[in-house]
């Protein structure tokens, strides 16, 4: 079973900026991939940003910064990814997107590389389908944040091979995650909850039954969550939550996974969350959470 030493992350958005944080602080060297220059730039910068504070924290040790960030080699050439062992797909949930990046990848990487998606919506069989290497690839979902969350749902397609999945696996609990195996269902675990149950939070907004920071409160308090489900929602982001529901509702035709007219309101005034400053509540900067 060959080890995995060099790990790429296509996409740094949110999750995928999240993702090569966990690598890159677990040994791995990182290379993260976005089209646009300015989006590699702003991960980087927020990556620091976050280790600093874990410094502050006492949770990361002062001479470890340069160290993780030597790892962290930001790109805009896929190209870049050629030499990697795992390429870990983070882009919006589009299955075509998703097929553009792996056929693309395919004839650049070795055969030996895997690929994997953070898909929480899509099957992996279907993405696998356009990637060139179904038997090497497999679903790794992270959980938001992931740069604090231990969590990954692990889910094999229907081509999936066994020493395709223990590889991932064994990488999973190398970085320090804690892998659940799940099968190629919509939504898989956690998101098979989350979704309809964030909708519903939203729909109480629509309401006018209480206001986020009230509901965020409630949840909190009497659930003992964290994060908020209004708060967890600016931190996904608007745009995001509307894909995550098309997704759902399309495959699933789950009546609380429509997404909510409000969603759409929202995207529509730039009121996205965290990363434009103004979702169900108001931000002043969009640092990455926990940092």
């Amino acid at each position: 079973m060959k080890e995995i030493r060099t790990v790429g992350i296509a996409g740094c958005g949110t999750m995928g900026a999240g993702i090569a944080i966990v690598c890159a602080r677990a040994g791995y060297k990182t290379r993260v991939f976005d089209l646009r220059a300015d989006a590699v730039a702003r991960a980087r910068d927020q990556t620091e940003a976050f280790l600093r504070k874990s410094i502050e924290r006492g949770k990361l040790a002062p001479e470890r910064l340069p160290e993780v960030m030597d790892n962290w080699i930001g790109t805009t050439t896929l190209a870049d990814l050629a030499d990697c062992d795992l390429v870990i797909e983070a882009a919006f949930e589009s299955l075509q997107v998703k097929h553009d990046i792996f056929s693309a990848l395919h004839p650049l990487c070795g055969d030996d590389t895997l690929f994997a998606s953070n898909t929480s919506t899509i099957s992996i069989t279907e993405i696998a389908g356009g990637s060139g290497r179904a038997d090497r690839f497999v679903g790794m979902h992270f959980c938001l944040p992931a740069q604090l969350m231990k969590l990954v749902e692990m889910s094999p397609g229907l081509n999936t091979s066994d020493d395709t999945f223990q590889r991932a696996w064994a990488f999973c609990e190398a970085i320090g995650q804690k892998p659940v195996r799940t099968q190629d269902s919509p939504g898989f675990i956690l998101n098979y909850f989350l979704i309809p149950f964030n909708n519903d939070a939203i729909r109480l907004v629509e309401q006018g039954v209480a206001e986020p920071a009230d509901i965020d409160k409630a949840i909190k308090t009497a659930l003992g969550y964290a994060m908020g489900p209004l708060e967890l929602l600016d931190l996904v982001g608007m745009d995001t939550q509307r894909l995550l529901c098309e997704a759902m509702h399309g495959a699933t035709h789950e009546p609380r996974a429509a997404c909510p007219p409000l969603v759409k309101r929202m995207i529509a005034a730039g009121h996205l969350g965290r990363k434009s400053g103004q979702g169900f509540h108001s931000y002043r900067d969009s640092r990455m959470y926990g940092a």
